[in-house]
């Protein structure tokens, strides 16, 4: 007969579908009780422990396996708080690197961890499991194989009592019945004998099991534990020089670096050409001065240079006022004829009150006071001056337009010649000490970080 498929022919397919035919009669038989059935208690308890021992390893493999992505869940969430550490820790702290240590040790103890957890318990699991569908399926051929023998022994034992009893029927079915009987016994005894050891096999597994994860776990939380202490005592440390101020403070990047050093020597060239066309300052003689910039001095605050230069800053007096203003009157002599002279007879009696008058309207004038009033907050501070700050730590200066400032240094914040040019985080002054010295505005004044300051006025 041609063959139906690889290895399977027609005959061998008509006879398995016989098989199935015979073993499916044979139990509604031994259901309807026409037919009695071997049974095997022992054997049946067995069984019984095989499926418990299989839903439990089964269910066990299952926990097992959500352990485990527990494990690795908790490794990306403890990754991403250590890495959350790492970026709010700035770098001027002290134990940025010890942190960025334990951080990796952190990484690399949950991923050994995982991959032990892996080795000595999953692949366990799943090698202990492996063994059961094997057992399985002999269990389920060991009883089809019960069936057949059930079923050739009532077949034999029908032809045996039979009225008509056919000898040739009754050797076949003996023969069959033998043969059954044999296959059935070979895979009853094996699986007598391995289905109670198999049973047994399960306390050491467990044991075995549970005492590896219990080990792992013991290890993975005692290393973990010196991390934590290590990160406790950086965390500990940090606080303690917060608390006292002592780890360093840095400035904010500039971008527009050496810009006063730029701008003081385009001052130093100006003051140098204005110097040399500048007017000579009044002598002591009292001739009067008429150059506009003498008379526009006189009513606004002094340059910070003209402060440096002998004379030429010094304010006249109320005599050589009086001089002035009798020269004004011999000037008014000339025009007038006759009453010039009595205009020069009438000034040595005017001038014991004149200066009075000059005295008391001269200083208002120069000095920024009010009529009757006291001198003005801002009249000794820097032009343009903003507000007042003190340094709260040392900063060195790191460029030539920068301020060199020690803790406890007050310095007069000034605005910015250009807006533009200021940096972020950036401010530019004068300090008072070297103000209040030297009063040199454009060689004093220089940039420093806000940041190092605490404002006071």
């Amino acid at each position: 007969m041609a063959e139906m498929g690889k290895g399977v022919t027609a005959g061998k397919i008509a006879s398995n579908m016989q098989k199935k035919l015979t073993r499916a009669q044979e139990k509604v038989l031994q259901k309807l009780g026409k037919a009695d059935e071997t049974k095997d208690e022992q054997f049946e308890q067995c069984v019984q422990n095989f499926n418990k021992q299989l839903f439990e390893g089964s269910k066990l493999q299952k926990d097992l396996r959500t352990y485990l992505a527990s494990v690795k869940a908790m490794h990306e969430a403890s990754k991403k708080l250590t890495e959350c550490l790492q970026e709010v820790y700035e770098p001027e702290w002290p134990g940025r690197e010890e942190t960025n240590k334990v951080a990796e040790n952190n990484d690399l103890l949950w991923t050994d961890f995982h991959q032990k957890l892996v080795d000595q318990a999953l692949l366990t699991m799943d090698t202990y499991l492996g063994q059961f569908p094997d057992i399985k399926s002999r269990i389920a051929k060991r009883g089809r194989k019960l069936v057949d023998y059930d079923s050739a022994r009532h077949h034999y034992e029908s032809l045996q009592t039979a009225k008509k009893k056919d000898e040739v029927k009754i050797a076949k079915a003996e023969e069959e019945l033998v043969k059954a009987q044999k296959v059935f016994e070979e895979m009853n005894i094996d699986l007598q004998e391995e289905l109670p050891s198999l049973w047994n096999s399960r306390v050491g597994f467990y044991v075995n099991t549970f005492q590896s994860i219990a080990g792992l776990e013991e290890n993975f939380h005692k290393e973990m534990s010196k991390l934590n202490q290590n990160l406790n005592d950086i965390l500990v440390n940090l606080e303690k020089e917060h608390g006292t101020s002592t780890y360093p403070v840095k400035a904010q990047p500039r971008k527009k670096t050496k810009l006063f050093s730029r701008l003081r020597k385009k001052m130093s060239s100006d003051s140098t050409s204005a110097k040399a066309n500048k007017t000579p300052s009044s002598p002591p003689d009292g001739t009067p001065v008429t150059s506009p910039e003498t008379k526009s001095s006189v009513n606004h605050e002094p340059e910070p240079s003209t402060l440096e230069t002998p004379g030429g800053g010094i304010p006249k007096s109320p005599s050589q006022s009086t001089e002035a203003a009798a020269a004004g009157a011999e000037a008014a002599g000339k025009e007038a004829g006759a009453e010039a002279a009595k205009t020069e007879t009438d000034s040595g009696s005017a001038s014991s009150s004149l200066p009075a008058v000059v005295v008391e309207t001269f200083p208002a004038t120069v000095n920024g006071t009010v009529e009757g009033g006291a001198p003005s907050e801002r009249a000794d501070m820097p032009p343009g001056f903003l507000f007042k700050v003190q340094a709260m730590h040392d900063y060195t200066a790191t460029d030539s337009d920068e301020l060199q400032l020690k803790t406890g240094d007050v310095v007069l914040v000034i605005p910015f010649d250009n807006p533009e040019e200021q940096d972020e985080g950036w401010l530019m002054g004068v300090k008072e000490s070297d103000w209040l010295q030297h009063k040199e505005f454009d060689q004093c004044r220089g940039v420093f970080p806000e940041n190092f300051t605490e404002r006071v006025q």
